[in-house]
């Protein structure tokens, strides 16, 4: 008997993605939408590595950092955002267990590890401001890299803790997920037995914990910038060491803010409208401003995009 029920538990091959189902006519106006920001998303971030590869005068620290954070946004948009074009366009939104699994997997590792490289920046910023002597001995290339690595080990330890955790679950009854992608609150609704509570609370826990985490370390990051920028005599003085963080500080305010909208709300009756708008914030919107923030509040960066691309489109004007 007991083996009959679990074949009946884990009989769900596959799942249906209905996040889009409650904007019928709208779809394609949220299609034409989101492929333009993705396009532009993509679009700015391989000019933020292509401009860091191409100028030499970029290859600091700061923006080897710059680069591997637009290499997770890339990715992390990749493993989201083209099924979602896709069920946009189409009527039948099925996404298999395995596919399902993958995408958790492969936009989970992404984004934490963007959460992680924003606090090794912040940490970035704090040396060269705090304590400029020793920047070149503490940023060297190595430690550099060793930050870079371990930021992406990060993100893949917590992208494997919460996939594993979620798909082990057994499923039954409705395979309808209310969103548009694999995300957590929502398949836990669709698991069944004693041990699902367990791994929510478990999941939520080390999801919290990592954001807060980072969350933390970056806000004391900037206390000791702020306390180091107010002992600067000149008010010019203080702006320009000011201006250094600018860009990274934008970023890590619609970073955490839209995140904290998605990890960190309420417990308690959500309509799926809200769910899924709340949801685009985050996958979307996010990524889309982070490359215009970082291109337009950088000086040193968008001299050398113009320098570097403008100029062999329109000489004369560079």
């Amino acid at each position: 008997m007991a083996a009959i029920l679990r074949l009946n538990y884990t009989s769900v091959t596959e799942f249906i993605l209905i996040g889009f189902s409650t904007f019928p006519h709208l779809q394609l106006m949220f299609f034409l939408l989101f492929l333009l920001m993705y396009l532009f998303t993509l679009l700015g971030n391989l000019l933020i590595m292509a401009t860091v590869w191409r100028e030499h005068s970029l290859h600091t620290p700061m923006y080897l950092f710059l680069c591997a954070l637009s290499i997770s946004e890339v990715l992390y948009t990749f493993a989201i955002i083209p099924r979602m074009l896709a069920d946009l366009l189409s009527t039948h939104r099925s996404i298999s267990f395995r596919a399902c699994a993958s995408q958790m997997f492969f936009s989970f590792t992404p984004g934490f590890t963007h959460s992680f490289l924003l606090t090794v920046m912040g940490y970035d910023r704090y040396v060269a401001i705090c304590h400029p002597l020793r920047y070149n001995v503490l940023m060297s290339p190595r430690g550099c890299a060793c930050l870079v690595v371990w930021s992406w080990a990060g993100g893949l330890v917590v992208g494997l803790v919460v996939t594993s955790s979620i798909f082990q679950l057994t499923f039954c009854g409705s395979n309808e997920i209310h969103y548009f992608g694999c995300h957590v609150p929502p398949l836990l609704k669709l698991a069944c037995g004693t041990e699902v509570q367990i791994v929510a609370k478990g999941v939520g826990l080390v999801c919290i914990a990592a954001l807060l985490g980072c969350g933390l370390l970056i806000l004391l990051s900037y206390a000791f910038i702020v306390a180091a920028i107010l002992r600067i005599p000149s008010a010019e003085g203080r702006h320009k060491a000011f201006s250094t963080c600018a860009s990274h500080l934008t970023v890590v305010v619609v970073h955490y803010g839209f995140a904290s909208v998605i990890y960190l709300k309420p417990k308690g009756p959500q309509s799926l409208e809200g769910d899924t708008l709340m949801g685009i914030t985050y996958t979307v919107l996010t990524p889309f401003l982070s490359p215009i923030i970082f291109s337009l509040r950088n000086k040193e960066l968008k001299s050398a995009m113009k320098k570097t691309f403008l100029s062999k489109l329109y000489p004369s004007s560079v």
